[in-house]
Parts: C-alpha cells; structure tokens; sequence
C-alpha cells in the first residue's frame, strides 16, 4: 500500500470516528491525536524520503488536502455538538415567564430619619431653608460665635471630642447657624433655617445616651422677632410630631447662646396630661430648649442687635422618636436590628 493509499484510508477512518463523536472533550483529543506533531499524517508523510522526488510534490499535496479536510470536519462537528449541547442546556434552564416573580421585600427610613423628615418638610412648608454644615468643626464656631469664649463656666455642659486645640467634632449644629449668619444678606430678607444633623459628646452609652446622636436647631433673625412667635413656631412642632391636641409650656432656663431662654414641655400624648408612667405622673414631657438669639451672638455674626433680633431652638430627633414610639433605649436605634426597624412604617 503506497503513502497516498494509506493517507486514503485513514482519511475515511478518522472522518468516520469524527462523524460519530458527541463529546467535546473527545472531538478535542481526535483533533490533537490525527493533527498533532506525533499524529499518523506525520507518521505516514516521513516515509516522502524513501519516494522517487517526482512523486513527492504530488503526495505531499494530497496530504494536505487530508489535513485540511480532517480540520475543517473537527471544526464542523464541535459546532454542531455545542448546539447540542446548548440546546439541551436551555430546556433544562427555561424560565416560565408566567410564574409570579418572587416579592421583594422594601424597605423603610430609618426611625430617627422619619422624624426629621417630618420636621424639615414642617419647615420647608413654612419657608425655612435646610442648611447643613460639618460634623469636624472649628472650636471658633462651635463655642466663641456661640458666646462660649475660651475657659467658660458652660463648655462643662459640652463634654467635647478635640482632635486638636482648635478642630472639635461638633457638640451641637449651633455653628451651622453662626456660618449661615455670616454669610446670609439681611437687606434681601430675614434668615429661617433649620440645621439638621449628626452630633458628638463624650457621654457614655447607655438607654438614653449616646456618643453620637441628632440634633435639629432652628434659627429666625428679622426685625421685630418675639417670644410670642418662638413660642408659636414650638406649638407647631410639637402638634406635627406628637398629635393636633398638644399643648406646651416654658419653662426659664439657661442657655449661652439666648437670653431669655427656656425649656419646653409637651402635654403627655400618652395620659393626655393626667399623669402616667411616661410624664412620671406630671402631665408634662420634657421635649427641647429654646429662646431669643443673645446679642452677643448676633454681634459676633456681623448683625446688628439694635435693628435685627431673633430666636433659636434645639430639639431631638433620637429623643423625639424614643417619646412618640415608646422606644425606651436609644441603643435599638443604632442596632440596626430589623426586628426593631421594621415596626416603624414610612406611613407613620
């Protein structure tokens, strides 16, 4: 049997054994076994040497011919064998787009962000601006624009953060204020805002402290600012968050930045001011601080406390939700325990 029989017959055999393969895998090692360096062609061809040279150009042409038919059937068959496969592969991954999809379960704010939610829209509807500010802030506007100069008495009343001498994590969003009344013109108007935000004081966590807590302060300078129209603005507030029938009362207190200032009570949305376990048997609940704006805080802003006068407020939001909701730890709110979370609903 001369080379070109033998190239013949080997081409029938392995188009035959390609032809019948419906592995890959297998298709794979047919294309390595007959193609390869150490395959039969090559076999076959090294026996060229013992031809006549007149005969060599013909042989080896014909080989390749074999060559390239074997590799374009290899090629033909691994197609055909992945539509197989992928074809099998499909039924048995088909979706019946019919089916109900798998609910997802949505999630709701935050507890403490509802309630400021609830007073910034209170706000924004009354033509307040949201003014935000940093949380690592200068002792300059944390304290000194807040009639806290250095080695005051009422810094005690503020156990502090400092990072250095003068950088501080805020202890209040009072600076806020001060940076807005810097910059805000009062000749196209007065100031109202609320300055919504994170504070930090060394305090040591437990129910009703934390290290990090809310704060939202609100501020008005106009011309002819009084108490009736802070306390007004504190009506408001606490008949938004705590029930239509609220009422408050204010009490003298302490403040650097205001004078007068004032506490503020809620009548118990619980008892209705009957007395109960939540008032501990007042009536009354103990909700934020207030007053009129200090001149001296006013004078250290650049605004003239002989035309411009004011008032300003602090409240709670942690506090504010721990009351309306009945948390009694602050620490569930910082959890993130879902079993807590989720009792609160957005609609609420």
């Amino acid at each position: 049997m001369n080379l070109q029989e033998k190239l013949q017959r080997l081409e029938q055999q392995a188009l035959a054994e390609i032809k019948q393969t419906d592995n890959l895998e297998k298709i794979n090692k047919i294309r390595v076994h007959l193609l390869g360096k150490k395959g039969p062609i090559t076999e076959i061809l090294r026996g060229m040497r013992d031809l006549p040279k007149e005969q060599r150009p013909q042989v080896g042409s014909f080989a390749n011919a074999v060559r390239d038919e074997l590799t374009a059937a290899i090629a033909k068959q691994k197609e055909q064998v992945e539509l197989i496969l992928n074809s099998k592969k499909l039924e048995r991954e088909a979706i019946d787009v019919t089916l109900p999809g798998v609910p997802v379960k949505a999630g709701t704010p935050h507890i403490i962000m509802q309630v400021i939610d609830q007073i910034e829209k209170l706000f924004l509807g009354m033509g307040y601006q949201v003014v935000d500010g940093p949380e690592v802030e200068e002792d300059h506007y944390n304290f000194e624009m807040m009639n806290l100069p250095k080695d005051h008495p009422a810094r005690d009343m503020q156990d502090t953060f400092y990072i250095t001498d003068q950088i501080l994590m805020r202890t209040q969003t009072s600076p806020v204020q001060a940076r807005t009344m810097e910059k805000h013109d009062f000749s196209q108007g007065p100031l109202k805002m609320i300055s919504p935000g994170k504070v930090y004081r060394r305090d040591t966590d437990d129910a009703t402290h934390s290290h990090q807590f809310h704060q939202v302060e609100g501020l008005v300078i106009d011309k002819h600012v009084t108490m009736a129209d802070l306390k007004g603005t504190l009506e408001k507030i606490a008949q938004t968050v705590f029930g239509a029938k609220r009422q408050i009362r204010l009490r003298p207190s302490y403040f650097p930045f205001t004078e007068p200032s004032v506490e503020v009570d809620v009548s118990c949305f619980k008892c209705g001011g009957k007395g109960c376990q939540v008032c501990k048997q007042t009536g009354w609940i103990e909700v934020l601080g207030a007053g009129m704006v200090h001149p001296n805080v006013l004078k250290m802003a650049g605004v003239d406390p002989q035309i411009f006068g004011g008032f300003a407020f602090g409240l709670g939001p942690d506090r504010f939700a721990m009351l309306k909701y009945g948390v009694d730890d602050i620490r569930d709110f910082y959890l993130n325990d879902v079993r807590v979370l989720e009792q609160f609903s957005q609609k609420e």
